[in-house]
């Protein structure tokens, strides 16, 4: 068999290797995206929670949000987020004002930014939920 022939079958079986390769992992992003649309997030008692600076994360692959919630008087009276893994999902970061606002998770997440809404509010709950 002529060496171009050898080239042409191993380049082939390492494309059809890609597109298999491809295919899984593209299936396993969407079924992890679709779960995370299925979590109900319970609501936090701020009443609970003192004084202080909280630290949460919350990762669901392609997504991965850590916050600081800072908390006065049982009060939210910030948010920063301190990393935010996603291309996509910048314009879901205005949910941080909605929450402040709400003094609540229990917001609408952003439109056509569902996936990383969901995964702040779940940094957020993350952050007052592990507290002591």
């Amino acid at each position: 068999m002529k060496t171009w022939v050898k080239a042409v079958i191993i380049i082939f079986a390492i494309l059809i290797v890609l597109i298999i390769a491809g295919s899984i992992a593209f299936n396993k992003i969407n079924s992890n995206l679709e779960n995370l649309v299925l979590i109900q997030i319970d609501d936090v008692d701020l009443g609970t929670v003192e004084d202080g600076l909280y630290m949460g994360s919350y990762s669901v692959f392609p997504v991965s949000v850590d916050v600081e919630v800072e908390v006065s008087n049982h009060v939210i009276t910030s948010i920063l987020i301190t990393k935010h893994d996603n291309g996509q999902g910048t314009p879901a970061e205005v949910i941080i004002d909605d929450v402040i606002l709400a003094q609540s998770i229990d917001v609408d997440s952003i439109s056509g930014a569902t996936y990383s809404s969901k995964v702040k509010l779940l940094a957020i709950k993350d952050a007052l939920s592990n507290i002591g």
